[in-house]
């Protein structure tokens, strides 16, 4: 039996640049999903509760919380920065190690060129990769 191996066996670079690129809206998919864990560590960070948070900041959309503010999918990012980058969510927290961007052609013409802390500083192993997308787990 043959596996196929994958494009980041060898491990993959990433930190975080503060660029705010993996902010901003590239298609018609724009929005930030919010857990109760995600809305509870933001609403923390802003000093209010869950409840006036999910009121103030997220609607619900195919039985599902995202951000949302008026005309803005994201309220806390301004001026290509996240003002909540601390308690972000974890859809944020796990760029750019996302399903859709594991394959080779997608994470070279999608993410390396268009992510400027993709390709530098840490090396995320390949298990440590899997753990990621099996759990959504965070990307320190």
């Amino acid at each position: 039996m043959t596996t196929k191996s994958k494009f980041y066996e060898k491990g993959l670079r990433f930190t975080c640049q503060g660029s705010g690129k993996c902010c901003a809206t590239r298609d018609k998919y724009a929005y930030v999903y919010a857990s109760f864990n995600d809305r509870k560590r933001i609403a923390v960070l802003l000093g209010m509760s869950e409840q006036a948070f999910r009121a103030r900041f997220t609607k619900k959309s195919d039985g599902r919380y995202h951000l949302h503010d008026g005309g803005r999918d994201c309220p806390f990012f301004r001026e290509q920065r996240c003002t909540v980058y601390a308690a972000r969510p974890r859809q944020c927290r796990t760029w750019p190690f996302w399903p859709e961007n594991m394959e080779a052609n997608v994470w070279e013409k999608e993410v390396l060129s268009y992510c400027p802390g993709a390709g530098t500083g840490r090396l995320y192993k390949a298990e440590e990769i899997e753990e990621i997308l099996k759990r959504g787990g965070e990307v320190t």
